[in-house]
Parts: C-alpha cells; sequence; structure tokens
C-alpha cells in the first residue's frame, strides 16, 4: 500500500474545514489555532468575527536549535503562548487542533495553556 503525501495533507485539510464549521472565534472567547510543520508547532489567537490575530507562539521564535520538537517543548510553548493570552485578559479560549489528533504535541501544548491559567 502506498500513502501519498498529497492524500494525507488533503485529508488533514478536510478534517480542519469540517471542524472549523463548528468553532467560531468571539470577542469574549477567541480561537487558537495550532498548525504543525515538520520541524516547527506555529500557534495564533483569533477573533474570527473581525479576522484578527491577536497573539502568535511558535516554536522557531525559541533560542534553542534544534530539528525536533517533542512533548516538553510544546508543554513549555503552550504555557508561554498562555501567559500572552492572559495579558492581553482573556480568560477562556476555544482550541482548534487543526485537523490534527488530539494526541501527543497538540494534548502538550493544550495541557501547557490549561496550566498557565487559561480556560481551554
Amino acid at each position: 500500500m502506498k500513502s501519498s503525501k498529497k492524500t494525507n495533507r488533503l485529508a488533514r485539510v478536510k478534517r480542519h474545514l469540517r471542524i472549523r464549521k463548528k468553532l467560531i472565534g468571539t470577542d469574549q472567547r477567541p480561537r487558537v489555532s495550532v498548525f504543525r510543520s515538520n520541524k516547527n508547532i506555529y500557534l495564533q489567537l483569533i477573533i474570527d468575527g473581525e479576522g484578527k490575530t491577536l497573539a502568535s507562539e511558535s516554536s522557531s521564535q525559541m533560542t534553542e536549535e534544534s530539528k525536533s520538537i517533542n512533548i516538553n517543548k510544546s508543554k513549555e510553548i503552550g504555557i508561554k503562548f498562555g501567559k500572552k493570552i492572559s495579558k492581553l485578559g482573556f480568560k477562556q479560549v476555544i482550541f482548534d487542533r487543526g485537523g490534527y489528533l488530539y494526541h501527543g504535541n497538540v494534548a502538550a501544548i493544550a495541557d501547557g495553556i490549561r496550566e498557565s491559567g487559561i480556560e481551554v
């Protein structure tokens, strides 16, 4: 059995669109969007009604020169991003996993955000 990158990516995009039908970031409860590449993880805090990105964080902004991202680093990124969210005055967010499984790095990011005092 042969698996194609195009097929896997298309399946993730379809899952993400299916999820996005149900999740909408509002002024009181913005959406945290997750994107994973092979080397980095990117987070954005978005208000969908206005189309504004309020904050962002990525593993590429970290000072360490590492070629891969692990669960511990994902949790650190989540904690750091949670602190940014709380500085903006938000207590609750909607977590958009971006079509990825809620497992491993994605779950660690959500746990890190929760540890910083934000309700996910």
